[in-house]
């Protein structure tokens, strides 16, 4: 099972990185544009995203409005903290953007909306991510497993069925470029 979970993340990895810049910049617009028009982001005050590497949707367009949230990776685990536009970032153990670590810290009760970066979903919401199970681990603790959860990936990374692993924890909807689907469980 894991193979085929590694096969599929790199052959998905490999497609998305072919996108052109322009392309891949046109693609994150759209999904922004959904996410704008969703009422689950226009009635959110607290938000966790991400910020993009490696070709994942950019969402930074939607950094200026609502409170953000953005992870930083302590051992296994992933701790939110709060980021304002203007805040210094750093540089995580895997090369990703993360708050400075006395940031203030999020709990799952001060948050509202979780969106997640995916390297492919299904459409029964579940997701494929680079292998480390940081997600899967957070969601399926009881605080942060009721917060609505929204798969971020490119229309061709939205698959009928992704290969699982009991420990693999479904997202509430799954937006990409081209739709926005609740998940219907």
């Amino acid at each position: 099972m894991s193979q085929e979970k590694e096969a599929l993340r790199r052959q998905l990895l490999n497609e998305r990185q072919s996108l052109s810049p322009e392309l891949w910049q046109e693609k994150s617009q759209q999904i922004c544009s959904l996410l704008l028009a969703s009422p689950w982001l226009q009635e959110a005050k607290t938000v966790l995203a991400y910020f993009s590497t490696r070709f994942e949707p950019d969402l930074s367009s939607l950094y200026k409005d609502s409170q953000w949230g953005f992870p930083r990776c302590v051992g296994k685990s992933l701790e939110w903290h709060l980021w304002q536009p203007g805040d210094r970032l750093e540089t995580g153990r895997y090369g990703i953007l993360e708050p400075q670590q006395d940031a203030p810290i999020l709990t799952p009760e001060k948050v509202d909306l979780i969106l997640v970066p995916c390297v492919a979903c299904d459409i029964q919401g579940y997701r494929l991510g680079y292998g480390g199970g940081f997600y899967d681990r957070l969601l399926a603790t009881l605080a942060w497993s009721s917060i609505l959860t929204i798969g971020i990936t490119f229309d061709f990374a939205l698959l009928p069925q992704l290969p699982l692993q009991e420990w693999d924890q479904p997202l509430k909807a799954v937006c990409t470029n081209k739709e926005m689907i609740l998940v219907d469980r």
